[in-house]
């Protein structure tokens, strides 16, 4: 399981507590750096220190020979978010198994997705080893993110500061990422990249003329909980409701604000017009957005969703809220409105609703800006990234990021 690898490529330790099918896009974007770095040549050798849901039981996989997962055991409860318990199992033992993996073959350098937990045993690795790393911000590991966790912010912050300051890069998704990082860090260099989609996976689909009288369909992909703002999606459809406007809304996802949803949904009279899918599976998303007509993401915050790219790959108009990353993405591809403004949103989906061409001119648009983040040129800035940092690193070798 801990066999030795040969030292004349980049090796690299990556932390992330959350991987497919934990988490969300954390995990998602994590993914996908290593199937496309799986394919180059000469290989770059990483090892992944992640979360297996057993409660004893160490898992170990490999993608390729030069990229392996190793899964500590946190006995996650659920798939989409961890406690602080698991967070702190999860930083405990792996730095324990970080350890033990660095005795066997060093590293050049660590990656960790996330300041907290994961940026917190590369700080740890870096005072007892001297291994340098990098830090990618990924959205709530930023206080100020979620309002949720201001109590925990307020206790965490001043390490937080120090794990990027000693970082030797940090990165963030968007540019307002940044500038919330810059909140807790001012001046601190913070490169930005952003995050990719799948343009073969995610694609527009032909879709035949709607019947007269048939709702135009909304669709909300994400976790459902309160910063996600799914609840004023559903005020917005009632206000609507009782105007004429005839909508139906696909909820994709599962999350603590479920019950609250359905027994508002439920309140609002909208059981035949609301739609909770549950949990979906990536491969089944693409088939998701292809019921759509409008995808519409009223969230407090974001870094640079996922389900927004993947959304804008797949043809569809886009509705998002003022805030985080969301607004970056636009440019000729959707509208926006204020986070729970209930009015504006629902004049933002009446406005979609009822003009065809319009969503379809807003459709082609988003498409062409998804084609701008294509994995390969991403992961290609994260290798860059590394060898910079490497290069700046006194007596390493300087290896092909090419």
């Amino acid at each position: 399981m801990l066999e030795e690898t040969p030292t004349t490529a980049m090796r690299i330790l990556m932390l992330d507590n959350e991987f497919p099918p934990l988490g969300g896009g954390t995990g998602v974007v994590n993914y996908h750096l290593l199937d496309e770095l799986r394919h180059r040549v000469p290989p770059i050798h990483v090892d992944l220190i992640t979360s297996s849901r057993s409660r004893r039981r160490f898992e170990y996989e490999e993608m390729t020979p030069a990229i392996r997962l190793h899964k500590v055991p946190v006995d996650n409860r659920n798939i989409h978010h961890s406690t602080n318990v698991e967070l702190l199992r999860y930083t405990w033992r792996g730095y324990r198994y970080a350890r033990r993996l660095a005795a066997r073959a060093p590293y050049d350098l660590c990656f960790a997705f996330a300041g907290v937990p994961a940026g917190g045993i590369a700080w740890a690795l870096r005072r007892t080893l001297g291994l340098p790393y990098i830090v990618s911000l990924q959205g709530p590991d930023v206080p100020g993110f979620e309002n949720r966790y201001r109590y925990v912010y307020a206790a965490l912050t001043p390490f937080i500061r120090q794990i990027w300051r000693e970082a030797a890069a940090v990165i963030a998704i968007s540019q307002r990422h940044r500038t919330l990082a810059w909140q807790t860090a001012p001046g601190l260099p913070i490169d930005i990249i952003v995050n990719g989609v799948d343009l073969a996976q995610f694609t527009p689909v032909s879709q035949a003329p709607r019947p007269a009288g048939t709702p135009v369909t909304v669709l909300c992909a994400a976790r459902l909980i309160e910063r996600k703002g799914q609840q004023h999606l559903l005020g917005a459809l009632a206000r609507l409701a009782s105007q004429g406007v005839s909508l139906r809304v696909i909820l994709a996802g599962t999350g603590d604000a479920e019950p609250l949803l359905r027994q508002q949904a439920q309140t609002l009279g909208l059981q035949d017009k609301v739609q909770f899918l549950g949990f979906v599976e990536r491969s089944a998303m693409p088939a998701v957005y292809a019921q759509a007509d409008i995808f519409c993401l009223p969230s407090f915050n974001e870094g640079m969703s996922m389900a927004l790219l993947e959304a804008m790959a797949s043809g569809l108009p886009v509705i998002v809220t003022t805030t985080g990353g969301l607004e970056e993405l636009l440019d000729g591809n959707g509208l926006v409105a204020p986070w729970a403004d209930v009015e504006a949103l629902a004049g933002a989906l009446a406005t979609l609703a009822q003009d065809d061409p319009l969503r379809a001119e807003y459709g082609r648009r988003g498409r062409q800006i998804a084609e701008r983040f294509a994995w390969p040129a991403i992961v290609q800035q994260y290798v860059q990234l590394c060898q910079r940092v490497l290069d700046r690193q006194p007596g390493r070798s300087r290896h092909d990021a090419h």
